[in-house]
């Protein structure tokens, strides 16, 4: 038997997704070695084909996002290409997509086709607001999820606009929370036998970071409304972001980590003041106790009071810019930053793979595709198409290529 590239090697996976969300879960895929055929629209296929930052017509970002893929394209609004991606589907385990609902239906794929066709596909949908309820017609970015979920409502100071956070942390957990589903499922599949259809939305995902805010809101009654509590939070102190001599650091001392916190500072008579003596006494005097902690910062470098936390293990970090992060040693040495190259872009930075596994060490090395770049070897591999017939399509305008 030979030995697997990775733990999904000799899956395949039919890709219908584009931007953020949908592309995370199949990348991630792809970095466990499945076999991901990514559908492209002619003539211009993948819209963040066109995403900054551009370089002699390739985009970074769809790079990022669709490496380890193969690129077919066609037109389906011809029947040819509806037939052709039929026959696709009674071929592979799962398909992923990330349209809004109804509009794999529309295109003649909707679980209802996909399952007589292949019973023991997966099908994963991924959306801003689920297949069913009040909001499922609606479109939707990131942010629009992040919104409905009271998320954004807990970024920024106590009485001002909220905050929106500059990353897609709605996409790419989303992305992640559908892997994690397709994974289990297929797993599901392999004890019965049995594909389903799987229904993944940045709302349910976003929901669900409220690690305490909801039971806080439910449990009180109304005595707490959870909201914005500008650097710190609302709930446990000290944990928050507090100014040092060089920039800024967060800070996460609570039950017994506030005493070593005081024994860092040199102040440890503070674990015994009736001010800061218990967490409740802290939020209370917050403050008071900031003043304390940033007046301690100021008088000693940023570095020094790095040694001096982690000496006495308390939780903390500088708060490093994308740059900074992009070349801090440990997330070099781990593979965190990853050095890829791209065949238009040469070589340049990427976030890596984030999950790690004893028995596959190495990452794969992944290319993103140009478009339609496998029309030819999918259709030949998987749909025994000769030559002639893919000569045929391509003439027909069934099929589609381009440089980039």
């Amino acid at each position: 038997m030979n030995q697997p590239t990775h733990l999904l090697d000799g899956y395949k996976v039919l890709d219908f997704t584009k931007f953020g969300a949908g592309p995370t879960c199949t990348l991630m895929m792809a970095e466990m070695g499945a076999e991901i055929i990514k559908v492209e629209f002619a003539p211009k296929g993948d819209p963040t084909r066109a995403f900054p930052v551009m370089r002699d017509g390739r985009s970074g970002y769809f790079v990022q996002h669709n490496r380890g893929k193969q690129s077919i394209c066609l037109d389906l609004k011809k029947p040819q290409a509806v037939d052709l991606i039929k026959d696709l589907i009674s071929k592979v385990d799962v398909l992923v997509q990330n349209y809004a609902p109804g509009v794999i239906g529309r295109l003649g794929f909707d679980y209802q086709v996909v399952n007589e066709i292949n019973p023991r596909l997966v099908m994963c949908s991924i959306s801003g607001f689920g297949q069913t309820g009040p909001l499922a017609h609606l479109t939707g970015y990131d942010g629009c999820g992040q919104a409905f979920s009271g998320f954004t409502s807990m970024c920024g100071e106590p009485g001002e606009a909220p905050y929106m956070p500059m990353v897609a942390l709605g996409d790419v957990s989303t992305g992640a929370h559908a892997m994690g589903a397709v994974a289990c499922a297929l797993l599901y599949r392999e004890r019965t036998g049995k594909g389903q259809h799987l229904d993944i939305s940045l709302l349910d995902t976003y929901f669900h970071y409220h690690e305490a805010a909801v039971q806080m809101a439910s449990l009180s009654t109304g005595e707490i409304e959870p909201t914005r509590s500008g650097r710190h939070a609302y709930y446990l102190a000290p944990a928050g972001i507090f100014k040092s001599r060089d920039g800024y650091m967060i800070i996460a001392a609570v039950e017994h980590q506030w005493a070593e916190l005081c024994n860092a500072m040199g102040r440890p008579e503070l674990a015994r003041d009736p001010r800061f003596e218990n967490n409740s006494a802290r939020l209370a005097h917050l403050k008071e106790m900031e003043a304390v902690i940033e007046g301690w910062l100021a008088s000693v470098t940023e570095q020094e009071a790095m040694a001096a936390l982690d000496r006495h293990r308390v939780p903390f970090a500088p708060i490093l810019s994308v740059r900074d992060a992009m070349n801090h040693p440990h997330l070099l040495e781990r593979g965190t930053v990853r050095k890829v190259h791209d065949r238009i872009l040469g070589e340049f930075d990427l976030p890596g793979f984030a999950l790690r596994f004893s028995e596959f060490k190495k990452p794969l090395v992944l290319d993103a595709p140009f478009l339609g770049e496998h029309n030819e070897q999918v259709l030949i591999r998987h749909l025994n198409y000769s030559a002639d017939r893919i000569r045929n399509l391509e003439g027909g305008g069934v099929l589609y290529s381009g440089s980039r």
